[in-house]
């Protein structure tokens, strides 16, 4: 089965000179000696080990292309014509704008959201950074939870250091937490996450004591790699500057002949890279209660595309320590910022590794055991996604993690400000033709004024784009739960899916559709 193309794709720009491309490899099926290019391996000719990322790295967000065999697209929702539940059922009360979408997670001192979805870790990549009011703004306005992810101490040129080498200040840290409290209503929270160079660094103890931040996220990994943070920097002072800070950079910035590299301009850029994680139970229960010791409310895990076994390693270590949510991210993830083999190649798929965590929780609770509140992630971008996913991890899934679904409308409103002002060519026709104004192209603006007041006409345009994106899933998620006769999201059940093939039926446990309600049907028959 053809499933890609491996030598070449648009997220490296490179692309096959032949239309006849050998399956496996990628090349193509007739290589000449002579060809101009531009294939992967023609480029990492003289490129090397940039050809190892998406590109321009930093500016862009990556999703890899892979076609597994089964994925989120072989369920279809159930729909019914019969009752309604948690609605009086009738036509005039059970409407579907009257769903609620609201969840909550955690295991005491529970966080509330208004739709059932938070953004994917906006970590310290540049893409995040220089759109983090955007992000932040539109998380806390559309009462979500929002994740800032690793090492955003660690690379801030301004972070001051105590005397022992621990985070005193760091003024982008304090501005990312600052830019969500502002607009926060009492749904949602902001998360930070910790990996071992932030744990090394304080970050826990500063963001708890000097900003206030109540939850703090472990991360063993995520769906896209199964190794550390990566950032490129651009200027060989920076390069020094961060392995000084305990940073892995490569090429090493303090080799003479790297040195003269980058000076001749053949090297551009060096890679900072996060060291690699280890886990142990002792270890993990350890650290957790640390962290609740610092005064940190809720603690949550973050779990890569592993195999069964870690992914066992989570839920079971989750439920002892009585983590207050576990997100599980799954193959292949959305990121630019992954080396992009990895991405494509590594790693347990979304499908497989959600109905592989249905399968634990059910046995652990069968056990008697505690299950705790759990997030799927791993290429979700729309309302039909965010049913399917609480659908499949029923009843132990209470929200969907979303990465590149949630960065995509903030970037695209952020450059609807800059074209606004003549920038770029000014406003292409298709946003031009709503409108030339923000209140004519936002759908949502007046909805926002008459919430916030003057208030509203401060909100980056990015945020305005997050919310109104928002509002659209919130509402097709209203329908699609109205339709299958559920008025809260507590009360959707795997019953609510079908399996198209038998080869998902096989893999997730949900009734293949020619089988679903079919007891309930032949004895309607038969009666």
């Amino acid at each position: 089965m053809n499933l890609h193309q491996p030598n070449s794709n648009e997220a490296l720009e490179t692309k096959n000179r032949s239309r006849s491309v050998v399956p496996q490899s990628g090349l193509c099926s007739r290589c000449m000696d002579g060809c101009k290019g531009n294939c992967d391996l023609f480029k990492a000719t003289f490129r090397g080990r940039e050809l190892l990322y998406p590109t321009p790295f930093g500016e862009i967000t990556a999703g890899a292309d892979k076609n597994y065999p089964l994925d989120y697209s072989y369920l279809n929702i159930m729909g019914y014509a019969l009752g309604a539940c948690g609605a009086y059922a009738d036509p005039d009360h059970a409407t579907f704008p009257a769903v609620s979408t609201e969840t909550s997670y955690g295991v005491r001192d529970k966080v509330k959201m208004k739709i059932p979805m938070f953004t994917g870790a906006l970590g310290s990549t540049e893409i995040a950074r220089k759109n983090w009011e955007h992000f932040a703004v539109g998380a806390a306005i559309s009462g979500i939870s929002l994740v800032c992810g690793e090492n955003v101490c660690g690379i801030d040129p301004k972070l001051e250091f105590t005397a022992s080498g621990k985070v005193k200040e760091a003024p982008d840290m304090r501005r990312r937490v600052e830019s969500y409290r502002k607009y926060h209503g009492g749904f949602g929270d902001i998360l930070v996450q910790m990996n071992v160079e932030d744990t090394r660094l304080g970050v826990a103890e500063y963001v708890i004591e000097k900003l206030g931040v109540e939850t703090i996220e472990l991360k063993w990994g995520q769906g896209a790699k199964c190794i550390g943070g990566e950032i490129k920097v651009n200027t060989l002072e920076r390069a020094l500057e961060l392995k000084k800070r305990g940073y892995i950079v490569t090429p090493d910035p303090e080799s003479p002949a790297n040195q003269l590299a980058f000076k001749e301009g053949a090297i551009k850029e060096f890679e900072r890279h996060s060291r690699l994680g280890f886990i142990d139970q002792e270890g993990f229960m350890k650290e957790v209660q640390r962290l609740r010791n610092l005064g940190a409310k809720r603690v949550t895990l973050k779990t890569g595309a592993y195999p069964m076994r870690e992914l066992a390693m989570a839920i079971k270590w989750s439920s002892d320590a009585k983590i207050d949510l576990l997100t599980i991210d799954g193959a292949s993830g959305g990121t630019g910022m992954s080396p992009w083999r990895m991405m494509a190649e590594w790693g347990v798929p979304s499908l497989y590794l959600h109905s592989m965590a249905y399968e634990l929780c059910q046995k652990l609770a069968a056990r008697g055991r505690w299950v705790p509140d759990i997030a799927f992630a791993g290429g979700f971008s729309s309302e039909d996604h965010i049913f399917k996913a609480l659908a499949l991890g029923a009843p132990y899934c209470k929200a969907v993690c979303m990465g590149r679904a949630l960065m995509i409308p903030g970037m695209v409103g952020k450059n609807i400000a800059l074209w606004m002002k003549g920038e770029d060519g000014g406003l292409p026709s298709t946003v031009s033709k709503f409108g030339t104004k923000k209140e004519e192209i936002f759908v949502c603006y007046e909805d926002l004024k008459a919430k916030y007041g003057k208030e509203a006409d401060e909100f980056p345009l990015g945020a305005v784009g997050i919310y109104s994106a928002s509002e659209k899933l919130r509402v097709g998620l209203q329908q699609l739960m109205a339709g299958a006769r559920k008025w809260r999201v507590d009360m959707i059940t795997r019953k609510d899916l079908a399996a198209l093939t038998e080869d998902a039926a096989k893999l997730t446990g949900i009734d293949y559709i020619m089988n679903a309600y079919r007891e309930e049907a032949l004895e309607i028959i038969n009666s």
